[in-house]
């Protein structure tokens, strides 16, 4: 058995089994990324798909996600390679590729406007190893690197993956401890360290899911927004909010989707305290 370092967890993994992640395994008493090089997904996507509206905006971005994550949210719209019970049967089938390997495919579609590589889909901070050796040599081949990612994470995960990283986009998913710990089984302090580290060395910019009676009162907006005027991207501009809808899917269908009109107002709320504000999905 051996203790897992990457977030807040810190599981207690035994010999030759997965972490609550199911990313994470122990391997002669130490813990390995299980989900190394394993690519579930594979396309060419507008980097504002990201989201990242204020990061070389028209460009393409070779975009590739694994398994596994570290929250269990009710209503993740990628599941099936997130949450490690469906997570188990991609580890068997889903297609190995080196970071040698993946740069190549990068590069080979920079005529068609790829700027890089976005880690993506699942939580890609679970296996962080594959980020920061693939990035490392896309970064030398003149490369971007992005992630998107929930923001769970160690500090000492940001440390080894900063010199490489170019952009994020981070989940701000609420700003209650409540919605974290009850509704996300996360940890609010740990996403909120992890983006004040990241935008000292990164652009970054942050969603925010609004769910029908869980984060969508304007008083929560109004103090999220007020916290995220505090930060600076490395160039000196304000960080971007992208809001968008909640759609009810996998264990949260027992709610409508979130009203247009609450997304417009809570961006409204929003501009009262920051500069860019986008409303996604509505």
């Amino acid at each position: 058995m051996a203790q897992c370092g990457v977030c807040f967890r810190h599981c207690q993994i035994p010999e030759g089994r997965p972490g609550f992640c199911g990313a994470r395994i122990c391997r002669d008493g130490r813990i390995e990324a299980y989900n190394y090089g394993r690519i579930t997904s594979l396309a060419l996507d507008p980097v504002e798909k990201k989201p990242l509206v204020r990061f070389y905006p028209g460009s393409l971005i070779l975009s590739a996600g694994s398994f596994g994550c570290n929250l269990r949210c009710p209503f993740c719209q990628n599941y099936e390679i997130s949450w490690s019970e469906q997570a188990r049967e991609f580890a068997r089938t889903a297609e190995t590729f080196s970071p040698e390997e993946l740069v190549e495919i990068a590069l080979r579609t920079r005529p068609r406007g790829n700027i890089g590589i976005a880690f993506t889909y699942n939580e890609p901070l679970v296996g962080y190893e594959f980020i920061r050796d693939t990035a490392r040599l896309a970064k030398a081949a003149g490369l971007k690197n992005v992630i998107v990612t929930n923001g769970t994470a160690e500090l000492s995960v940001w440390e080894e993956l900063k010199p490489y990283i170019d952009a994020m986009n981070i989940d701000l998913k609420g700003f209650t401890d409540r919605y974290y710990s009850q509704v996300l089984g996360g940890d609010r302090a740990q996403v909120m360290a992890f983006i004040e580290e990241a935008v000292k060395t990164c652009h970054v910019e942050l969603t925010t899911l609004i769910v029908p009676g869980e984060n969508d009162s304007e008083d929560e907006m109004r103090a999220l927004s007020r916290w995220v005027s505090r930060l600076r991207n490395p160039d000196g501009e304000s960080v971007p909010l992208h809001i968008s809808r909640f759609f009810p899917r996998f264990h949260m269908q027992d709610r409508k989707a979130t009203n247009v009109r609450t997304v417009y107002r809570l961006a409204e709320v929003a501009r009262e305290n920051l500069e860019f504000v986008y409303t996604g999905n509505c």
